[in-house]
């Protein structure tokens, strides 16, 4: 079953909230329910968040039945940025609605036929790319990983964060694809539960050995266990290095900084926002507290209890040993690297 999936004009989404007791396939035939599905988790992962945004704009061109090309373009814009704010924090959402807009705003586009052609060659087009990009992920982030290694990571970060491997699972499928010997602690991720419900669910099909353990536990398992390196995802990577990621990725940077043990972000280009200057300028997405006063829709606190909840923290620059990219590992200093790899420099660290 894939991740995500256009057929007949709808557009397919595994709807992550039931896995992993059960694979359910989510339909969307409108772009609102593309924008609910984002915002409720069904879809989550920044880069398949943005592929699917994208592909969401495209229900919209289908369902709207207009003859004028002014109004068509109009009414796709409105759609297009609805869908660009369902989710405050990961750039790749952004970045997948902008693309959409340069389209939709090029002004030598002269029929709707065109432009209906146009839209969705750029949301396939980002959805294919994002696809190498995850190969090429794996490909320069394998070589960080030895043989045997004992690897940390948290949330998910595969097939159901991307619509290709995954970023730094595609990193550790490539480790084994290459002949490595690889055992992975999988964080569970809380309050949401993302490494326990999805990457464990991932890894296993896969057949990647793997432990679950709970986050904090994490720093434990690092004294004891001889843990090689820390891989994680990234929502959003600021020009300077900070990186926002789920919530609890810095204490694992922490605690891999205090065991003198590698940290790794993996992400793609699109993940890079060179318009901010560090991670102070990243946008923190609060979710329902709800959230985290239960536990698999059973209360585990009172329910009038203060909560705070925010989905994402950053990490700054110093505790990232390097930025694995389809571009390359990049390493310190971020400022000038980033905005090289940005530019088609490669950059192998």
């Amino acid at each position: 079953m894939r991740q995500i999936e256009w057929k007949n004009d709808k557009l397919y989404l595994l709807d992550q909230r039931f896995l992993p007791s059960e694979e359910v396939l989510l339909e969307c035939s409108d772009y609102n329910e593309v924008c609910l599905a984002i915002k409720t988790l069904a879809v989550r992962g920044a880069p398949l968040i943005g592929v699917t945004a994208a592909m969401g704009v495209c229900l919209a061109l289908n369902a709207n039945k207009t003859n004028s090309l002014e109004t068509l373009k109009k009414e796709t814009k409105e759609a297009a940025l609805t869908l660009r704010v369902a989710r405050p924090t990961a750039v790749n959402l952004m970045w997948a609605i902008d693309k959409i807009v340069e389209v939709i705003d090029d002004d030598s586009i002269m029929t709707a036929e065109m432009f209906k052609k146009a839209v969705f060659g750029k949301a396939m087009e980002i959805w294919n790319e994002d696809i190498e990009l995850c190969q090429k992920m794996g490909f320069y982030g394998s070589v960080l990983i030895p043989n045997n290694a004992n690897i940390i990571t948290h949330c998910n970060t595969g097939k159901l964060a991307t619509s290709g491997n995954g970023t730094a699972l595609s990193v550790i499928k490539q480790a084994c694809q290459d002949g490595k010997k690889i055992h992975v602690f999988v964080d569970e991720t809380r309050p949401l539960l993302q490494g326990a419900r999805l990457t464990a669910w991932e890894l296993s099909k896969d057949h990647i050995p793997f432990t679950l353990i709970t986050d904090n536990m994490a720093a434990f398992v690092m004294k004891t266990k001889k843990v090689d390196l820390v891989i994680t995802g990234a929502d959003r990577i600021a020009s300077n290095g900070d990186s926002a990621n789920k919530i609890g990725t810095y204490g694992l940077a922490l605690a891999a900084k205090a065991h003198n043990i590698p940290f790794y972000i993996a992400a793609p280009y699109s993940t890079i926002d060179l318009s901010i200057s560090s991670g102070d300028e990243i946008a923190i997405e609060e979710r329902n507290a709800d959230e985290v006063r239960s536990l698999g829709g059973i209360k585990i606190a009172p329910e009038d209890c203060n909560v705070y909840n925010p989905a994402f923290d950053v990490t700054p620059n110093e505790l990232i040993s390097a930025i694995i990219t389809d571009r390359g590992v990049i390493r310190q200093p971020y400022s000038v690297n980033l905005k090289q790899s940005l530019s088609g420099i490669l950059v192998n660290g």
